[in-house]
């Protein structure tokens, strides 16, 4: 319990520090759209190229975990969308970005450290594994079945170059797309710039949470809470559950179904929000899904220790 808290911790203080600073009137709300933007369209996708293009494809690929873990993905999506417009009324827009939220994990931030802290270095690979595919599923996913809900009346025949303009506009599509066209091309990425995109990639997670922090300033959870709730549930429980069976089923190994586990227990990521604030729609969830997932993990991570082989 102490481990995970000490994880966690540090999350917390940054988005605290992001709250304070606009709660005290040190950052304004211009200054904290400008900070999202620099994490969401410049930090963040040079995380992304600079993963992707540096990670052994071969050697992460494990198609039985990958099954079982982006299975559930699709479950927490598909149950996530079906909630937040039958269970809650919400529009068909805000219920894309809410089914977002209930699928990506905090792979990052939560699921690797704690399965290393868990289980120890050695029993990261099938974390790799499921992190090289992470973000270019869940975005693909979520900008498809958007660009879907925001069609309506356009003939299909137009639909995939729709669908393909918008992920292919996006810079973190983009981002993910040049690392694979890298990696996969054996691209040589010259040392001046290799180091100034890992300039660029130390800021990209502290920046987007103290970004977080000022944006929970902004949305509060008024009338917003039941909805906060069933993401999290789905998030920290749903997801994980399916993930167990498929992977019982294909009788995964301990140390793989560990990965998995942990993995898809992890809270809502920043990356919710960023896809929420990105379509503009059901920010206020997303950013309030983020902060009271992660606080919950403390609880449900420890849940899934305990009864995992």
């Amino acid at each position: 319990m102490v481990d995970i808290v000490n994880i966690i911790l540090p999350v917390f203080i940054v988005m605290g520090f992001g709250y304070l600073a606009v709660w005290r009137g040190l950052f304004s709300d211009d200054a904290v759209d400008g900070l999202m933007k620099f994490a969401q369209q410049f930090a963040i996708p040079a995380l992304l190229f600079r993963a992707i293009s540096t990670l052994d494809l071969g050697q992460n690929f494990d198609a039985p975990i990958l099954i079982s873990f982006y299975a559930g993905v699709v479950g927490a999506f598909a149950l996530g969308m079906i909630g937040a417009r039958f269970l809650f009324k919400r529009s068909w827009e805000d219920s894309v970005a809410i089914a977002f939220c209930c699928l990506f994990s905090n792979t990052l931030l939560l699921g690797l450290p704690i399965t290393e802290r868990a289980f120890g270095p050695d029993a990261l690979l099938g974390n790799y594994a499921i992190i090289a595919f992470h973000a270019p599923f869940g975005y693909a996913l979520g900008i498809t079945a958007m660009e879907l809900v925001r069609a309506q009346g356009t003939p299909l025949r137009h639909l995939p170059a729709k669908v393909g303009k918008a992920m292919f506009s996006n810079a973190l599509v983009l981002g993910i797309a040049l690392g694979f066209v890298a990696n996969l091309g054996h691209i040589p990425v010259p040392m001046v710039l290799t180091e100034a995109i890992d300039l660029m990639v130390r800021a990209a997670l502290p920046a987007a949470l103290f970004a977080l922090g000022g944006v929970l300033y902004r949305y509060r959870p008024e009338g917003d809470i039941r909805t906060v709730l069933f993401v999290c549930a789905v998030s920290l429980m749903v997801h994980p559950a399916i993930t167990w069976t498929l992977g019982g089923a294909q009788n995964l190994s301990d140390t793989a179904l560990r990965s998995a586990i942990l993995t898809a227990a992890a809270a809502p990521g920043i990356n919710a929000y960023v896809f929420a604030n990105m379509y503009g729609t059901a920010k206020r969830v997303a950013a309030t899904s983020v902060l009271m997932g992660t606080a919950l993990s403390i609880l449900t991570t420890s849940f899934w220790l305990t009864i995992l082989p």
